[in-house]
């Protein structure tokens, strides 16, 4: 590889957009807060979107490096894996982490260091630059959980990715770091309490972590945990509707009690937002009931202020039982909807379609993918990017995904209408 160095003349793409280009910090940025605008990414346990703040920082460092340097498939795949092994074994460093969050936002903290990591790969970095990476990668780290449920959260993903590379970028240009801090309770057990670092494991005996779990992809655009109410509450409306399919009137409806783990910030009775919307327990229950299904649409506005959905978000009551901990390995969700005439239905649901151990068929995985990404990109593009990832590691040159990522060209509209 040609001696590293950085230059303020480089530029990468913007997801979509053909005509606009960034630096590579800011595109890594831009597409990272894309990737997590509506809660969409994969999730994993313990809880963090692990590929948001990893996979825009290699496509945009793929087009910043000299010409010279081509970036196959698998030099991909390894920086990428690498990103999320950073991110695992970090938060197998405290138990606290292994919970639903209560104060920082996962992506921001154990996500900063996961995309130091990758590009450090990437970049080929030395060990020392790498560890000095990974020390700068913490001061950048953490944003507290107060901004879920706002338009602020997704900048915790674009932060994490463009802070990676800067720090990655930082260590190459000689700036230097605590060669502790990982070990430190000051350090990067601030975010962390009871911290416990441990030696990590050879490279010899090395086992990878997503060889051991695979992550979560969602079927609906909200917190994961709402997906185990979603899931409940299909099955009580089975016991709801009429011999015509339509659920009984809300006004029918006493009394709806949902038994899930204690987590203050997706315990919203009325949410306001569509950001508020994916991220309550409340919201979710009464969508999947009055609706049958969640779906993009389902958290515009005019959906969650619908007279219906406000009446039955009144009659929403949360129990928290002890045994129901708030950890994405073990929650559950339990439903009970009471009748005005006293008639209850409950059902449980202990795993939802698109969890680690009920994953997506690459079907609906292939669906959701295009559902998203034909609104930035030609269909042309988007089955090629299908195809190109399903065997990534025999391409040759990376710069066939950006290429395609890049969307249509100015013309391309006029063509079609013609």
């Amino acid at each position: 590889m040609e001696e590293k160095t950085y230059s303020s003349n480089i530029s990468s793409t913007v997801w979509g957009q053909t005509a606009f280009r960034l630096p590579p910090t800011y595109a890594a940025f831009v597409n990272s807060v894309a990737i997590h605008s509506m809660d969409f990414d994969d999730t994993w346990h313990p809880a963090t979107h692990p590929s948001g703040a990893v996979l825009p920082v290699l496509t945009a460092l793929s087009e910043a490096l000299p010409q010279s340097s081509k970036f196959s498939g698998l030099d991909l795949l390894l920086a990428f894996n690498i990103g999320i092994e950073v991110q695992g074994r970090l938060m197998h460093f405290s138990k606290e982490a292994s919970d639903i969050p209560k104060r920082f936002h996962p992506p921001s903290v154990v996500g900063t260091l996961g995309s130091a990591a990758a590009a450090s790969k990437f970049l080929e970095l030395n060990l020392t630059e790498c560890r000095e990476a990974l020390a700068i990668a913490v001061s950048y780290a953490g944003s507290p959980m107060a901004n879920a449920a706002t338009q602020t959260k997704p900048l915790h993903m674009g932060n994490a990715a463009r802070h990676g590379i800067e720090a990655s970028f930082l260590a190459m240009m000689g700036l230097q770091g605590n060669k502790q801090i990982l070990d430190l309770e000051t350090g990067f057990g601030a975010f962390y309490a009871k911290y416990s670092p441990k030696v990590l494991p050879s490279l010899d005996s090395h086992v990878w972590l997503l060889s051991q779990q695979d992550v979560a992809f969602k079927i609906f655009p909200a917190h994961l945990a709402t997906h185990w109410v979603a899931d409940a509450a299909a099955s009580v409306r089975k016991h709801l509707v009429c011999s015509d399919g339509a659920l009984l009137p809300a006004d029918q409806i006493e009394r709806i009690v949902l038994r899930i783990p204690d987590v203050p910030y997706v315990n919203r009775p009325f949410p306001d937002s569509e950001h508020e919307a994916r991220h309550s327990f409340q919201y979710v229950a009464c969508a999947m009931l009055l609706d049958g299904g969640i779906t993009v649409p389902s958290f515009h506005t005019q959906q969650i202020n619908r007279p219906q959905v406000r009446e039955l978000l009144g009659k929403v009551k949360l129990e928290h039982p002890s045994d129901n901990l708030p950890s994405f390995n073990t929650l559950y969700c339990e439903m009970s909807v009471t009748l005005k005439g006293g008639a209850t239905f409950t059902e449980r649901s202990d795993t939802f379609y698109g969890h680690w151990r009920k994953p997506l068929s690459q079907e609906d995985l292939q669906e959701k993918f295009r559902a998203n990404a034909s609104k930035a990109l030609s269909c042309h593009a988007v089955e090629s990017l299908i195809e190109t990832v399903e065997k990534l590691e025999d391409l040759e040159d990376c710069s066939v995904l950006t290429t395609l990522l890049k969307g249509p060209s100015p013309g391309a509209s006029k063509r079609l209408v013609k």
